[in-house]
């Protein structure tokens, strides 16, 4: 873009006031708990980000502060401060009203990113207080405002010889129930968007915890895909291509790895589009087709059909889209709608990649291969599957046998509990509400789905059962309206073998039923580490809620502490107050709020490469949980 595009007062139009934002936040940031929360940074980050689309930023500084304050300084051209049509300064019409800025005129950004384009004014109704300064035509303008509305006026209060915007928020804590900035989630999404902006630098700091990261990426989506697969065993090096169409350009990078599964990740203006839409369909849609008519024209499939399960399998991908006008379904802005964009995408990857392989015959030859495996495997998995439902034909529910059901058919009040051994089984199975409990006891560990395909997958007699019990089958046959809970509830004992248990279950959930996830009905449950006695029993779920409740109640002869080593070792009766009770327990609900990072974090753990895991673990070592 051209960095001589204008904006001044002229180009901010306005839509409309901040009124409902403080009333309704969730429709414009989704939430008000830690996902709404640092969409407040993304959305001032988003501003700077437009200025570097519009080739006026190289820096962009995000700072935790120790107050609890966010600041995202740039070096962009400043937010206008001129007079505007309204008479008001354009930074305060900016700040204080919905839809103004100049994203809405296309002299002043041509593309841009950001919630619904509702900018920075809605963090400013979403905060307690917040500082904008801006430096420009020689000199520092600042304005200060409380709860969205103007506590001062625009004034001069210094010169500089620089250019830029500094923003600082501070969350209202009348509207968020979380108010502490997660470090490792701004880390993912700051490097995300280096990875999308080749040159532009993004400084992260922490004053809280002490942290700092800095990204920079000259490789772009290249980067990114090798970044993305840097634990696994590639098969090519990254296939990257790019074209512009009047104003909409359309980035594709692309590599295979030796796994199973594939990974998808879309981006529109450098929003994640985690729901897909038109580009991810058009893309599939030519890969597919592509792959095969190489494989038939060059004989490595004789017959066989080659589905877009098939032709995705361990593909790595990334399709970066910059498009004037984009038309986002849902109020999250998760799912592109622009319906000429699905032909756009399909004859660009159409075209790049046929040309690509005919260039590059042996990593056409072994993409082929890979894919015509996957075909194979496929229709064997089918058969496993086909044998499993004529195993359970014979039976008279057709359900595992080691499922104790419950009588319950409503699926809002249904829970399933996948607990380990049957000691555990035994006990949870006599806690329960049979109403509305059912238990399904795992023989030990669980298949490693990371690192196993399909067929042994399908074919391992526990996931068989756990797929059964739950209803909805996997890959192309999911189906959600099929699912026979409303909760999936993974009960593992807190040691290490229970954690390594739960892991191995949240991975088939991520790579297999990741829709189960999606909807927000695979939950983890927390059952306690100690009971103290006193007069009384506490539960206690963690060594440092231990320390905290022996100071209270006080240490003496009168205080006893049992440490439960596994669900087995307490009676029914504790496993229902402590962990089954709707009304006395703690239940996680497995979220993945990134799935790129999620992706990571799996593929380290469960994968085959050692090193990275060993880091992993040395780094995390003090976190209890796998954080999904």
């Amino acid at each position: 873009m051209s960095n001589k595009s204008e904006y001044t007062a002229e180009q901010i139009k306005v839509l409309d006031g901040l009124d409902g934002v403080r009333r309704r936040p969730s429709m414009y940031i989704g939430s008000t708990g830690k996902e709404g929360l640092h969409h407040l940074v993304y959305e001032v980050v988003d501003n700077s980000v437009d200025e570097a689309l519009a080739g006026t930023c190289t820096l962009i500084l995000v700072t935790v502060n120790k107050d609890g304050s966010v600041t995202v300084e740039d070096n962009g051209r400043g937010i206008p401060v001129e007079k505007h049509a309204l008479g008001k300064s354009a930074l305060e019409v900016v700040m204080t009203k919905l839809h103004a800025g100049g994203k809405f005129d296309h002299k002043a950004y041509l593309i841009s990113g950001g919630l619904h384009g509702v900018g920075v004014s809605v963090v400013n109704a979403l905060s307690r207080e917040m500082t904008v300064q801006v430096r420009r035509d020689g000199k520092i303008y600042e304005q200060k405002y409380k709860r969205g509305k103007p506590a001062t006026e625009v004034k001069v209060v210094g010169k500089s010889d620089k250019i830029g915007t500094t923003v600082t928020f501070v969350p209202d804590d009348e509207i968020f129930s979380v108010l502490q900035f997660d470090f490792s989630v701004l880390v993912n999404r700051m490097r995300e968007l280096a990875f999308l902006n080749p040159g532009l630098k993004i400084i992260l700091k922490d004053e809280i915890k002490q942290k700092e990261e800095e990204f920079l990426s000259i490789g772009g989506l290249v980067e990114f895909v090798k970044w993305l697969n840097k634990s696994k065993e590639v098969l090519h090096k990254p296939i990257y291509f790019k074209k512009q169409m009047d104003s909409t350009i359309v980035e594709v990078a692309v590599q295979y790895n030796n796994s199973y599964l594939d990974n998808i990740f879309g981006f529109v203006n450098t929003i994640n589009t985690v729901e897909g839409g038109t580009h991810i369909i058009g893309f599939k849609t030519a890969l597919t087709r592509v792959i095969n008519n190489y494989a038939q024209k060059n004989k490595i499939i004789k017959g066989e059909t080659i589905t877009g399960d098939d032709s995705r399998e361990g593909l790595t991908a990334i399709i970066n889209i910059r498009i004037k006008e984009p038309q986002f379904e849902g109020q999250t802005k998760t799912k592109l709608g622009n319906s000429e964009v699905k032909g756009f995408v399909d004859s660009i990857v159409t075209l790049f990649l046929s040309q690509f392989f005919e260039e590059n015959p042996t990593i056409a030859k072994k993409i082929s291969e890979k894919v015509a495996q996957a075909s194979k495997a496929r229709e064997a998995a089918k058969k496993a599957r086909d044998l499993v439902r004529r195993k359970n034909a014979f039976g008279l529910s057709g359900l595992p046998g080691k499922l104790a059901d419950c009588s319950s058919n409503k699926l809002e009040e249904t829970e399933l509990f996948i607990v380990e051994g049957q000691s555990a089984g035994g006990s949870s199975k006599m806690a329960r509400n049979k109403e509305f409990q059912a238990i399904l006891p795992l023989k030990g560990k669980i298949l490693n789905v990371e690192k196993a395909q399909p067929i042994k997958v399908l074919s391992n007699e526990e996931i068989a059962n756990l797929i059964t019990a739950i209803g909805t089958g996997v890959g192309e046959e999911f189906n959600l309206e099929k699912l026979r809970y409303g909760k999936i509830i993974i009960m593992t004992d807190a040691d290490v073998d229970g954690q390594h248990i739960k892991t191995l279950l949240l991975t088939f959930f991520y790579r297999y039923m990741l829709q189960l996830i999606e909807n927000g009905n695979v939950f983890v449950a927390v059952p306690p580490l100690y009971k103290i006695r006193k007069h009384k029993d506490h539960y206690v779920y963690s060594d440092k809620g231990l320390k905290l409740a022996l100071n209270k109640l006080g240490q003496g002869k009168n205080v006893n502490v049992q440490r439960f080593k596994g669900l087995g070792e307490m009676n029914p009766q504790q496993l229902w107050e402590t962990t089954m009770n709707p009304s006395s327990r703690t239940l996680k609900k497995v979220a993945v709020e990134d799935a790129v990072e999620a992706d990571e974090t799996i593929s380290i753990l469960m994968g085959d490469d050692v090193a990275p895991r060993k880091q992993f673990i040395e780094e995390h070592a003090k976190e209890a949980n796998l954080d999904l």
